[in-house]
């Protein structure tokens, strides 16, 4: 059975609940703290409680953040690859929670930037696995052995590129370099639009199908409006499932981690994404990053 890895950071989520901002120089105090296992935990916890096999390949440190995520992923069946470094903590990212479920983020560097292409290459892809990649990765210092582990990548193993924010600022020849390796994207509507150039988000997915490899597929969601999987020359609208939510932290990992583990069991995309859209539904109404549901609760939610 193909198995949904990952190369991505898995980082330390401490999200402090405050009421509002402060300005620049300003002070604010903060209602509540909570540690969770965050970045790419999220996904491969996703994957894992639909029924796929997960691996994480990313580095992870010695101390209590390290512990941490090895304790969440080991937990929900996640398989680490590699060993951890000797020398440092994993890092954390610092996630502000305001009322309205909008976060601001702040990271902070650790073992987790350690990687090597052998140290991803423990990954052992093999033909029909789903490689997951990060756009946060493509900023040094793990650029460069992430590409050499991707250029590297077997025939016939998906690599799967969740860009995040920062990859459409990343020079034209990264970004061609990335996206020539991709056979299926998944983003938000923010990052497609700023891709694309095209404020019409409809626009977008066949716009990024024509710079990504061939026989390549794009999802691109759109919060409670659903997503769109765009395939074989043909877009399909796949509606959501609104709801109040309370977090949206982890909201479009899960979803990329049910998809891809859906893809794994054998769905096709647009029905892997139905179940994603339902499982990123439930995640926001749960607080913090691990609040994706299992395979049971997706079925149930259906229902």
């Amino acid at each position: 059975m193909p198995r949904v890895l990952h190369t991505a950071q898995a980082l330390v989520d401490v999200i402090v609940e405050v009421r509002d901002l402060p300005p620049r120089g300003g002070n604010t105090n903060a209602l509540s703290e909570q540690r969770y296992a965050g970045g790419a935990v999220t996904t491969l916890v996703a994957a894992a409680r639909t029924g796929a096999t997960a691996v994480h390949g990313g580095a992870h440190g010695v101390g209590p953040h390290g512990d941490l995520i090895r304790a969440a992923l080991t937990r929900d069946g996640v398989v680490l690859s590699d060993v951890p470094r000797e020398e440092m903590d994993t890092g954390y990212c610092m996630v502000m929670l305001e009322p309205s479920a909008e976060r601001t983020f702040l990271t902070v560097y650790g073992a987790e930037r350690r990687i090597t292409a052998q140290s991803l290459a423990t990954l052992a892809p093999a033909p029909g696995d789903l490689v997951c990649v990060s756009g946060y990765s493509l900023f040094e210092p793990t650029r460069d052995p992430l590409l050499e582990f991707l250029e590297a990548l077997p025939a016939g193993v998906d690599m799967v590129l969740d860009p995040g924010a920062p990859f459409a600022d990343f020079p034209a020849e990264l970004r061609e370099r990335v996206l020539a390796r991709t056979t299926a994207w998944t983003s938000n509507a923010d990052e497609a639009r700023a891709l694309t150039g095209l404020d019409a988000l409809e626009d977008t997915p066949e716009a990024i199908r024509r710079r990504i490899a061939d026989r390549s597929v794009v999802i691109v969601r759109d919060g409670e409006r659903g997503c769109q999987v765009f395939h074989h020359g043909r877009g399909t609208e796949i509606p959501a499932f609104p709801q109040q939510a309370v977090d949206t932290n982890g909201a479009g990992d899960t979803h990329t981690g049910v998809l891809l583990a859906e893809r794994a069991l054998g769905a096709d995309w647009e029905s892997a994404a139905l179940r994603a859209n339902a499982a990123a539904a439930i995640a926001v109404t749960r607080r913090g990053p691990e609040s994706a549901p299992t395979r049971a609760e997706v079925d149930a939610f259906l229902a």
